[in-house]
């Protein structure tokens, strides 16, 4: 049998005096699989992502929580420990979450609607669900 490389078939592998011979991880890295969707896995989980709706609360539940806001009112030079469970619109997509979280009370503001604690957190009362307080146990008997 006789071809076009039979001159050259058997001569050895040529190895250059410049270059070292690549190590075997390093050509198999070559042939690795890669991201050809990049972002894609993200978009996904972000999809998959649920978010709550805002409830709206009744009439009774909004009378409750102006009642109890108007209760800590004297109470806030004192800055006294609220437990407070608001809505956190999500800015990326559709819906949020309900956030419970436990501050001092600085100020309620009735001008712009602002509940101020004293570590620079802001919540608007028309986000607020529940509002408790151990000051507020004490007048109402709860």
């Amino acid at each position: 049998m006789t071809g076009p490389y039979d001159d050259i078939i058997r001569l050895p592998h040529p190895t250059s005096s410049r270059h070292p011979r690549m190590s075997l991880h390093d050509r198999a890295a070559q042939f690795s699989p890669f991201a050809a969707l990049s972002g894609h896995e993200d978009a996904i989980s972000e999809t998959a992502r649920l978010t709550d709706r805002k409830l709206e609360p009744s009439e009774d539940q909004k009378l409750e929580l102006d009642r109890r806001m108007q209760a800590l009112l004297p109470l806030l030079p004192e800055h006294p420990e609220v437990v407070i469970t608001y809505y956190v619109p999500d800015f990326t997509k559709e819906g949020g979450a309900y956030v419970t979280f436990t501050g001092n009370l600085k100020k309620i503001d009735t001008v712009d609607h602002t509940l101020y604690f004293t570590d620079g957190t802001m919540i608007a009362p028309e986000d607020v669900l529940s509002l408790d307080s151990p000051h507020l146990k004490n007048l109402f008997d709860i």
